[in-house]
């Protein structure tokens, strides 16, 4: 959808891009902890090579999509996942 919308939108100089987080240290995070349990919860956070990220980790990377930097990007999508995608 990203990819369509970018190629629709750019001749209006619109980018469009998106972010796939992975697990990010929050509530929600917390309460899957306390469903699945402490030792399933470490198993997933080594799959991820630089653990679970915080939710600024997440929000620099849409300030830098958002940012003057990014110019040239549109119609991308940016694992913020802590490597998990490196897999």
């Amino acid at each position: 959808m990203a990819r369509s919308l970018a190629l629709e939108l750019a001749p209006e100089g619109i980018r469009v891009n998106c972010v796939a987080p992975g697990y990010v240290r929050t509530p929600m995070l917390e309460q899957a902890a306390a469903v699945i349990g402490a030792e399933a919860m470490r198993r997933v956070e080594e799959m991820h090579p630089l653990g679970f990220g915080e939710a600024r980790d997440v929000a620099q990377a849409i300030g830098f999509l958002l940012s003057d930097a990014s110019r040239w990007i549109t119609g991308s999508t940016l694992a913020v996942d802590g490597g998990y995608t490196a897999h």
